[in-house]
Order: C-alpha cells, then sequence, then structure tokens
C-alpha cells in the first residue's frame, strides 16, 4: 500500500495543469496533517510539477522534457522578476518561447507579437489588449497596473498580465540570463530525467519465489528485476544467472544479489554510463534518499541519452569554457612534445589578481585531456589529482604547459604536468585518470 506521502503526490500528479493548490486544501482532501502536506508538496516542486510564486500561490504546471529546457513558463518569469500577477493566473503553466520589447509604434509592435511570445512594455494600456489577442503574455515594467478590461481580457484567454517594478533592460537581462542558465543546465542530463517512473517499473519483492521470477521473464523477455521490500525499498537484484538450478520454490531473497548498485535521480546519466560499464551492469535500480525505489535505468537508456547529448548544439560558455578557450597547442622545440599556452585573463584571477586554483586545476585537466586524446579517443574523467606546488602567477602573464604521459592503459592514463611562466616553474600536478569511451 501506498506511504500517505505517496498518496498525495500521485494526487497532485492527476491534477490538471494550472490547478492552484494549497496545504490546508491538500490536508482536508487526503485527511492527513498539514506537515504532512507540506513535506509532499516541497517534494513535487522538487521534482518540477508545481511552481509556489509569490502573491500567487502553488499551481500545478507541466514538467518540462528535458529537450525544452530552453523554455520558460510564465511561472518561471514572475519569479525572476519578483513579479506580481494582473490576470491571466490560469496561464502562469504555459511556456514562452520568446520575449519582444516593446519599444515601437504599436503596429510595427504587433509584427513582431505572436503566441507563445511574451511582449514587455511599460503602461501602453493599447498595447497591452493588443499583445493579448495575439496570444502574448504582457510584462509590464515600471511597477505600473493596467486596466481591468485588460486583466477580464487576460483571464478569459488565459495569458498572464504580469507586473514588475524593475526597468525594461533590467527585466530583459535576468529572463535572458536565466535562459542562459537552463542552455547551461541543458547539456547536462541527469537520471531522473531518463528513467523508467516506478509505476512502469516491474519488480519483484522480497516474498516472491523463484516461480515468479520465471512467470515475469515469459512476460516481459527481460531478466534482470529489483527486489524490494514490503515498502518498496530496494533489498537486492535478480538475474537469470541467479535463478539458474534453482528450485521454483525458492524465495527470491534467499538467491538475489544484495545490497546492489544503485544511483539517485540526481545523478548525472554520464556517472551512471561510467559505473555501469566499469561494474558490467545492464540495470542500476534508482533510489530516493531512504532507498526507495524510484525506477530503473537501462544501458539502452544510457545510450540513447548519451547520443541525444551529441546532437545538441553547444550552448553557452561556462567558466571552463572560458579558460580552456585561452590554452593554445604548440609543439616543443626538442622533441616535439605537446605545449599548451595560455593567457591569464582578469576572469582567471583571484581577489588579489594571482590565476586561481581552481583556473590551475582547469587547465592542468585540460592540457592533460590534449595529451591522452592523441593515445585515446574517449572522455577523461579525472580519478586522482595532486598539485603539489604552485607559485601565485599574475594576470596578463603567459604560462607554458607540459603534460607529460607517464603510463597509458586501455581505461587509464596517468600525467605529470609541469607549469612555466618566463621560464621559472610555478606549478606541477600529477593526475590519475580514467578513460570513458565514446560510442
Amino acid at each position: 500500500m501506498a506511504t500517505k506521502h505517496e498518496q498525495i503526490l500521485l494526487y497532485i500528479d492527476e491534477l490538471p495543469v494550472g490547478e492552484k493548490i494549497s496545504v490546508r486544501q491538500i490536508a482536508k482532501a487526503l485527511n492527513v496533517s498539514e506537515g504532512t502536506a507540506y513535506r509532499a508538496i516541497k517534494d513535487a516542486e522538487n521534482k518540477g510539477y508545481v511552481s509556489t510564486i509569490e502573491r500567487v500561490g502553488t499551481i500545478r504546471i507541466e514538467q518540462k522534457k528535458k529537450e525544452n529546457i530552453e523554455k520558460l513558463t510564465y511561472a518561471e518569469v514572475v519569479n525572476i522578476v519578483d513579479g506580481q500577477v494582473l490576470g491571466g493566473r490560469a496561464g502562469l503553466h504555459k511556456t514562452l518561447n520568446k520575449f519582444v520589447i516593446g519599444a515601437m509604434k504599436l503596429d510595427a509592435m504587433m509584427r513582431y507579437t505572436g503566441a507563445g511570445n511574451l511582449l514587455i512594455i511599460g503602461n501602453r494600456f493599447q498595447a497591452h489588449e493588443h499583445a493579448l489577442k495575439a496570444g502574448a503574455a504582457v510584462l509590464i515594467t515600471g511597477g505600473f497596473d493596467t486596466e481591468e478590461d485588460v486583466k477580464n481580457l487576460a483571464d478569459e484567454l488565459e495569458l498572464p498580465v504580469i507586473s514588475t517594478s524593475y526597468d525594461t533592460f533590467t527585466v530583459a537581462t535576468m529572463i535572458n540570463r536565466a535562459i542562459y542558465d537552463q542552455l547551461i543546465k541543458k547539456d547536462i542530463v541527469l537520471v531522473e530525467d531518463i528513467l523508467t517512473p516506478i509505476q512502469d517499473t516491474i519488480f519483484l519483492k522480497t516474498t516472491d519465489l523463484v516461480s515468479d521470477w520465471m512467470n515475469l521473464n515469459r512476460e516481459t523477455m527481460h531478466s534482470r528485476f529489483p527486489v524490494v521490500d514490503q515498502k518498496k525499498k530496494v533489498q537486492g537484484i535478480v538475474t537469470s544467472k541467479d535463478i539458474m538450478g534453482k528450485d521454483s520454490q525458492t524465495l527470491i531473497e534467499k538467491i538475489m544479489t544484495k545490497n546492489p548498485i544503485s544511483v539517485s535521480g540526481k545523478t548525472s546519466v554520464a556517472s551512471a554510463s561510467h559505473m555501469m560499464v566499469w561494474e558490467g551492469l545492464e540495470v542500476l535500480p534508482v533510489v530516493d534518499e531512504t532507498n526507495l525505489l524510484q525506477g530503473i535505468i537501462s544501458r539502452q537508456d544510457v545510450l540513447k541519452a548519451l547520443q541525444m547529448i551529441q546532437r545538441q548544439p553547444q550552448v553557452g560558455e561556462t567558466i571552463d569554457d572560458i579558460v580552456t578557450n585561452q590554452l593554445v597547442l604548440t609543439k616543443g622545440k626538442l622533441k616535439g612534445e605537446d605545449i599548451f599556452q595560455c593567457e591569464i585573463t582578469p576572469q582567471m584571477s583571484n581577489h588579489i589578481g594571482t590565476i586561481s586554483y581552481g583556473v590551475f586545476t582547469t587547465i592542468v585537466t585540460e592540457a592533460a585531456n590534449g595529451v591522452l586524446r592523441g593515445y585515446k579517443k574517449g572522455d577523461l574523467v579525472v580519478e586522482n589529482m595532486t598539485i603539489y606546488f604552485l607559485k601565485p602567477v599574475q594576470i596578463e602573464s603567459t604560462i607554458e604547459i607540459y603534460p607529460r604521459i607517464l603510463e597509458v592503459g586501455r581505461k587509464f592514463g596517468k600525467v605529470d604536468v609541469e607549469v612555466f611562466n618566463e621560464g621559472v616553474l610555478v606549478g606541477k600536478a600529477m593526475m590519475m585518470c580514467q578513460i570513458m569511451d565514446r560510442h
């Protein structure tokens, strides 16, 4: 039987998108304490299917698929700009595809404004009305209100009209920043984005028999199943290898592999992939912090996700991108070995104007990656790094990085890195790296 927490999550999940919910309402509807209702609503918010907006409340929103993560909902816009909803609350769950700044004449503005847009504008009431009729939501800057007719139209069309005290330029910058941050996140696909959820997961209980495994095997053609107790906490995993030669009346608990390797929903797919390859696993149970089964991921799920990541366009520049873009590969004069040069820019410095420890770490990692790439095609994962010498390097200095491979195998590499500034040794590091093949 599902716990009260799970019952509340199921209840919220079945609510129509745009529905407003509250702790008191949930507590009354499901006959639970307000504390239990509050914790479940917070969990639903973390899972991304409700959103709490100041001065509006908590509403059911549509969970965004990973490929659409760069799209913002109007509810998120309200949070970003610390806005107040004047009308059209029922449309807060909808996503916007672009925003338009209304700094032109009305007819010109309307040529650029269409369905799914967000018009950012001051107190121009006629433009508010025209935008709504064109299918766009409205964000009014400068803390201005709008007319009652516009609010009523917004309610009728279920398109939000939002007011914020910020000016137009600041609002546009804030929304751009939010979209940019989400684009960076887009490349990091998590297990929770690809898992088969528990309601679609086939599992066995510790009290089941080998004959139950055989029935499931015939029905599904699968041979690996997680094993859970009565509370759906993962206790083991059972495969055809465990079943072989066992009596059909043997308890699953007696033959399963206990304490199996599992992952949380927040684990990156790249990390899960690495785990599955190294441990030779076909299936991983996905659990929460209390070891409750949330679903499973298979090797096929992981491969599809990694292929999807590779097809995505490169988006945004992270701090690592800024650092590695400064690296220039040259060849040594004597042995023709790989040498990297890097200019230390102001954004790579710490508070006293010298190279930051984090930037130095990124530089030596990328240099090691570059030199290992000549030997093995794949992604490098640093398993162990020791920085055992580092002198201050001033901004606008140029450093030279000498990575030297000490040992390289099929799945690992050991690299020594020396860093010089004007011929003087300023840094040394030793790295043990694992190499993940790209499929």
